[in-house]
């Protein structure tokens, strides 16, 4: 069930809510530069086990409004904690992937985890973020050919195969946003990290992270895990940046064992 809920004046999330009636709730935050269509292989699977599984497109993505402003982490972290509040969710898991990884971590930080009882970190953009050359690149490439930044970010993304339709579903996701809230993004990542944050993470924590991860190398996982207390990494040894597609059944498993 879609619906949109606003963040501020004039500016509405949208927000997928499948299964609300699920015994457990798990929240899913996408990467860059998607939507939340990228969770597509779990939605098939979590809400028929009975879980409730809630998505949000951020500002400038996907289905979401696209103002021109408001792509910092904190930002990002409040949309995320407004529709929390509206939704009145306690309890749940919050699942974020790359980018989307940090602003769950921001989001932990800076409202102190409101309603999360567990977190789950998949290939996130932590502790830091995207060196300056390289976001730099990204941020031209977007400015300048977007379709062709894609289509390049696409082959760095998988380390398995895909089809062709498969990597042109993913380019129309990247498409979904706005050009000038996917550089906006790059930048936050260039300019912020949450390194600070993940000391303040309390609650049980799952990092899972492709071996062959070319956009954010296993190694950060490895950092980010030793950062956060109690935390658990589970490498997967044949995946790059997207797990929750190239090992869909693993990640869909291990998910519902820490969930519970």
């Amino acid at each position: 069930m879609g619906r949109f809920i606003t963040v501020e004046p004039g500016i509405n999330i949208f927000v997928e809510d499948i299964n609300p009636a699920g015994r457990k709730t798990i929240f899913f935050i996408h990467g860059w530069p998607l939507n939340h269509n990228q969770f597509e292989y779990q939605y098939d699977v979590l809400p028929a086990m009975g879980y409730r599984c809630v998505s949000m497109d951020w500002r400038g993505y996907g289905n979401s409004d696209k103002p021109i402003t408001g792509y910092g982490f904190d930002r990002l972290a409040d949309d995320l904690r407004i529709v929390v509040g509206a939704l009145q969710l306690k309890d749940f898991t919050l699942a974020g992937h790359s980018t989307g990884g940090a602003i769950a971590i921001r989001y932990m930080a800076r409202h102190q985890g409101f309603g999360v009882n567990k977190l789950v970190l998949i290939d996130a953009a932590a502790p830091s973020s995207v060196d300056k050359q390289t976001a730099n690149e990204f941020i031209t490439a977007t400015l300048n050919d977007r379709p062709n930044m894609l289509h390049n970010l696409t082959n760095m993304f998988f380390f398995q195969l895909i089809t062709g339709p498969f990597a042109n579903w993913f380019m129309q996701m990247g498409l979904q946003a706005a050009g000038y809230a996917t550089a906006a993004i790059m930048a936050t990542l260039r300019d912020e990290n949450v390194y600070s944050e993940l000391q303040k993470i309390v609650v049980p924590t799952l990092i899972v992270h492709g071996v062959h991860d070319k956009i954010v190398p296993f190694a950060k996982g490895q950092e980010t895990s030793k950062l956060i207390k109690g935390s658990q990494l589970v490498p997967f040894q044949y995946s790059g940046h997207g797990p929750f597609w190239e090992e869909r059944e693993r990640f869909n498993q291990l998910l519902i064992q820490f969930v519970g």
